[in-house]
């Protein structure tokens, strides 16, 4: 190539090579600097779009790890309060065998053992109330199964696992009743003599002198030993003994040992007696037999849902309502936990309500309905209790075991899953994105060196024009 001054060629090549050198060293400090060999689409588009993608599920990784701790201690809270109730449960059940030792306890041992359970039951119910995570309550029924009646009438008592969300009609067709007896006599005048009456075995003496309301209060006062109330709703305004409880277990023995008159108790020296009858009814659509006024479903969608009847108006409390009742609307509240990375990877779980009114139903050959109902004022009501306390320690301890495996097989198990996987995937993330400092130091100082080595050459090409003035001296 000729020597020429209008156009310079080799500056222009030496400027060419610079600039890449210039461009691959700037390259080559970001990543340095940044750590990261893919910083902006143009570094490698594919590379960015994994690398985004995988950012985004160990981020979701991360809070998934977070919502899993999250949910372990919440079905730790629970379990926590659980683990309280099975304490006074067992404290309730030792005041029971205590009562059902009949050789030895007086009637006042009977009752300090029954305001003793009387208030561990409230404070069961206070913690079913009151146990909660921030607002969220877990032990009331409403992180769980639960079911809202229309009626009154119909309080639920319980719903399951098995229940399924939906409404659900309720009709009483044979009315729950309890034991109950009337007086043959209507009492009109005061006692003429002190009488004694024997009602479920427990010997109530009448003083001389009592109208029918002061009979009546006199018999209302063992009421806690005899499981038996009276009132003044019978035939013509006769004296009316009834059991507390409903249903066939509800058993009801009255004697007297003076002859009906109006001027006695009118319950005259036959023995009077009757058994309850248990509720028949249908729950959406399909009929079950109850026991007592609790009806509970047993297949179908509404298995395990359970029911209560109340009783009627004063005048007939012996008996339920009867006919239709509305019907319960039952949803499932159950827990729900967020703990994969992605849409719907959820686990739930749902904590039935302890309230006593929901522990111990279902007690077949029992009096009781509920652990609610126990009574223990005398020897075979403490025989009773213990079976409804039995089956309520059992529930608890399901429930207890339920909650116990869902942190270990469902959340803990999980957790380290996650923790295994977002590894794996900020490893992939890694290699895609990371910058190798070790390559990149030599290709950083590769580039160093020809920016340096681009810029003596530059130097040197911008001088050969001036060899053209050599030639005009």
């Amino acid at each position: 190539m000729g020597l020429s001054i209008a156009n310079n060629v080799s500056s222009l090549n030496a400027q060419h090579n610079l600039g890449k050198a210039s461009s691959n060293l700037a390259k080559s400090t970001e990543r340095l600097s940044s750590g990261l060999k893919v910083n902006r689409g143009a570094d490698g588009p594919a590379a960015l779009v994994i690398s985004e993608k995988q950012r985004a599920q160990i981020a979701g990784l991360q809070q998934a790890i977070d919502n899993a701790d999250k949910a372990t201690a919440v079905v730790q809270t629970a379990e926590g309060a659980l683990n309280e109730i099975n304490n006074l449960l067992v404290k309730v059940r030792s005041l029971a065998l205590d009562s059902a030792n009949a050789g030895v306890n007086d009637e006042d041992a009977l009752a300090a053992n029954q305001a003793e359970i009387d208030n561990a039951l409230d404070t069961i119910n206070r913690i079913a109330a009151n146990t909660q995570f921030g607002q969220k309550k877990l032990l009331d029924g409403s992180s769980g199964i639960s079911g809202v009646s229309t009626d009154t009438d119909v309080t639920v008592l319980k719903a399951t696992g098995d229940t399924k969300a939906g409404n659900y009609a309720v009709s009483v067709t044979t009315a729950g009743e309890r034991a109950n007896v009337e007086a043959g006599t209507v009492q009109t005048a005061n006692l003429a003599a002190e009488e004694t009456l024997v009602v479920n075995g427990v010997s109530i003496t009448l003083a001389a002198g009592l109208d029918k309301t002061g009979v009546i209060s006199r018999i209302n006062e063992f009421t806690d030993q005899t499981g038996v109330v009276a009132d003044a709703n019978g035939t013509g305004g006769a004296t009316r003994l009834y059991s507390e409880a409903f249903g066939s277990d509800a058993e009801i023995s009255v004697i007297s040992n003076t002859a009906g008159a109006v001027d006695s108790s009118g319950l005259g020296t036959t023995e009077l007696t009757d058994t309850g009858v248990d509720v028949v009814g249908t729950i959406g659509g399909t009929s079950f037999t109850g026991k007592g006024n609790v009806l509970t479903a047993t297949s179908g969608n509404a298995n395990g849902l359970k029911v209560e009847l109340n009783a009627g108006t004063a005048a007939t409390a012996v008996s339920t309502v009867t006919g239709a009742q509305g019907s319960v609307a039952v949803t499932d509240n159950s827990l729900v936990f967020q703990i994969g990375a992605n849409q719907n990877q959820t686990a739930k779980i749902a904590i039935q309500k302890v309230n006593p009114n929901g522990l111990g139903t279902g007690v077949d050959g029992n009096q009781f309905n509920s652990l609610e109902d126990i009574n223990v004022t005398s020897a075979s009501k403490a025989q009773d209790s213990l079976a409804i306390i039995d089956e309520a320690i059992d529930e608890v301890t399901n429930l207890r075991g339920t909650l116990g495996a869902f942190q270990q097989n469902t959340l803990a198990s999980t957790t380290a899953n996650l923790q295994a996987t977002l590894e794996n995937t900020v490893n992939a993330e890694s290699v895609i994105r990371d910058t190798d400092f070790a390559t990149e130091v030599a290709e950083f100082t590769k580039q160093q060196v020809l920016v340096q080595a681009g810029t003596s050459v530059l130097k040197n090409a911008n001088q050969q024009p001036q060899l053209a003035l050599s030639l005009l001296n």
